[in-house]
């Protein structure tokens, strides 16, 4: 299986090397997005949640033990936004724009690389695509070459051995646009629970709002 894996790669030319090489590249920051995410605690939202809620119950105390107890973004939030939002000697607006500076840079920081999903998503089919046009002039100059002495197969072979290079491109591009779409809407959950968290512990009587 790995053997006629290799053949495939081989008769793709140097085409399919190249969209070889950039699954490796999708692959590898798809396992250290991932394991940034699990870092940050980007599917983690309980422990931040129910520390917001305490907070707007009158338990601060409860609340900070809560958001200290767990080390995910969020719950970081909500720890900074509490202890600014009780520092009475402080600005409560000057608090509340530095976390959301906060949470905008760690944000920023889990998005890095997302661009490459993106532009290896649009080059893949692409390339394929030229791959193959490369392939169909390949074998129709062997049909010309080969005059009155026409052998179908020139032709049938080379056109299958053009069609892998969009096959090679598409397989790369699908899944490298998925993976794409699941981290960017992670992104966007984040911010928005970001934003969401920070307004129940700055803003006064938030659920009456």
């Amino acid at each position: 299986m790995v053997a006629e894996l290799i053949d495939l790669i081989n008769a793709g030319g140097f085409v399919v090397y190249i969209l070889v090489a950039l699954s490796i590249v999708v692959l590898t920051i798809t396992f250290a997005k991932i394991l940034q995410f699990l870092q940050a605690g980007v599917f983690s939202k309980g422990r931040a949640k129910r520390a917001a809620l305490q907070f707007r119950r009158g338990k601060a105390e409860e609340a900070l033990r809560i958001a200290i107890s767990s080390n995910d973004l969020r719950s970081k939030i909500v720890q900074k936004s509490i202890r600014g939002n009780l520092d009475t000697e402080g600005n409560k607006e000057a608090a509340r724009e530095e976390v959301t500076r906060f949470a905008a840079e760690k944000v920023n920081s889990l998005s890095s690389h997302l661009r490459v999903f993106e532009l290896i998503g649009a080059m893949a089919p692409l390339l394929g695509l030229f791959g193959t046009v490369l392939g169909m002039i390949e074998a129709f100059q062997q049909l010309e070459q080969a005059g009155n002495q026409v052998d179908p197969s020139i032709l049938s072979g080379g056109i299958w051995l053009a069609l892998l290079t969009t096959a090679v491109g598409l397989a790369v591009a699908m899944p490298t646009v998925t993976i794409h779409n699941f981290l960017d809407r992670r992104i966007e959950r984040l911010t928005h629970d970001l934003d969401d968290l920070i307004a129940q512990i700055f803003v006064k009587d938030f659920d009456r709002i």
